[in-house]
C-alpha cells in the first residue's frame, strides 16, 4: 500500500469542485478476481475499485462507479453469443484477467476486463470512473479545458481520458500497461441495477438487470437503458 495524493470531486449546484486528498495505491487484483465464474459477481465486485493505465511513464487511474456484465454464450448482447469467435471476439474465450478493447461506431474504444476460465466467453464492460490521477494529462487527451462529468463518464470518455484503445486488446491485467487496484467493497446496500444501454437488438436480453452502478455516484453515465 502506497500512500498517495490525487483529487476528489463533488457536485454542487451543477458545478463540479475539487479538493486535494490523500489517498492510497493498492495492489493489483490477483487472477483468482478475474477467474470467477459469475460475471454478475465479478461486474458488481469491480465497483470501487481502481482501473489504472501507464503510458510512457505517465499513470492516470479512476475509481470504476458503473459496470455492464455480459454473459457470454447464452446472453445475445454479448459479443459472443451462440460461441461466435471472430477475430474481435477471440481474445474473450482467453483466460480471465486480460483486456477487450473494441471499437464502437468507429470512434468510440470501450475497454472490457475478460473473466471466468479459458473457453467461456465473460466480459464486464467499465462504462463510468470517477477521476483520481493524472487529471491534467486527461484534460488534455479529451481536450476539455476544465474537469466536468463527462470528462470519464461513459465508456468512450473513460477510454479517452486515460489513453485505452484497441492496441491494448489482450494485455494482461496484472502487466504494467493497464491494471485494476484493490479498493474496499461497494457495500450492496449502495449497488443499482438496471438493465445495459445500447443493446435493443438482444431482444428479451436486453431487459436483463446487467447494468450496476454506485447510488449517489455523480460520475454514473446518463445512458438509459430500454424499460418495461
Amino acid at each position: 500500500m502506497v500512500a498517495k495524493y490525487g483529487w476528489s470531486f463533488c457536485s454542487s449546484n451543477g458545478w463540479v469542485e475539487r479538493k486535494l486528498v490523500l489517498f492510497f495505491s493498492m495492489p493489483k487484483l490477483e487472477r483468482a478476481f478475474y477467474l470467477e465464474k459469475n460475471v454478475l459477481k465479478v461486474a458488481k465486485s469491480l465497483l470501487g475499485k481502481v482501473l489504472v493505465t501507464e503510458t510512457d511513464g505517465i499513470r492516470t487511474s479512476g475509481r470504476i462507479v458503473e459496470t455492464e456484465a455480459y454473459n457470454g454464450a447464452v446472453d445475445r448482447a454479448s459479443h459472443a453469443w451462440n460461441n461466435r469467435r471472430t477475430g474481435r471476439t477471440e481474445i474473450m474465450f482467453a483466460e480471465g484477467g486480460v483486456a477487450y478493447v473494441y471499437l464502437c461506431y468507429g470512434i468510440h474504444h470501450l475497454f472490457n476486463v475478460v473473466t471466468n476460465v479459458r473457453e467461456v466467453p465473460h466480459a464486464v464492460l467499465v462504462r463510468a470512473l470517477e477521476p483520481l490521477e493524472g487529471i491534467p494529462v486527461m484534460l488534455e487527451r479529451t481536450g476539455k479545458p476544465r474537469v466536468d462529468f463527462t470528462l470519464t463518464s461513459g465508456p468512450g470518455s473513460l477510454s479517452k481520458a486515460l489513453g485505452i484503445n484497441t492496441a491494448l486488446t489482450g494485455q494482461d491485467l496484472l502487466g504494467n500497461r493497464i491494471w485494476i487496484e484493490d479498493a474496499a467493497p461497494v457495500p450492496a446496500r449502495d449497488i443499482l441495477a438496471g438493465t445495459r444501454v445500447g443493446v435493443a437488438y438482444a431482444m428479451e436480453d436486453a431487459y436483463l438487470p446487467y447494468r450496476f452502478s454506485i447510488r449517489g455516484s455523480k460520475w454514473v453515465s446518463r445512458g438509459k437503458g430500454l424499460a418495461r
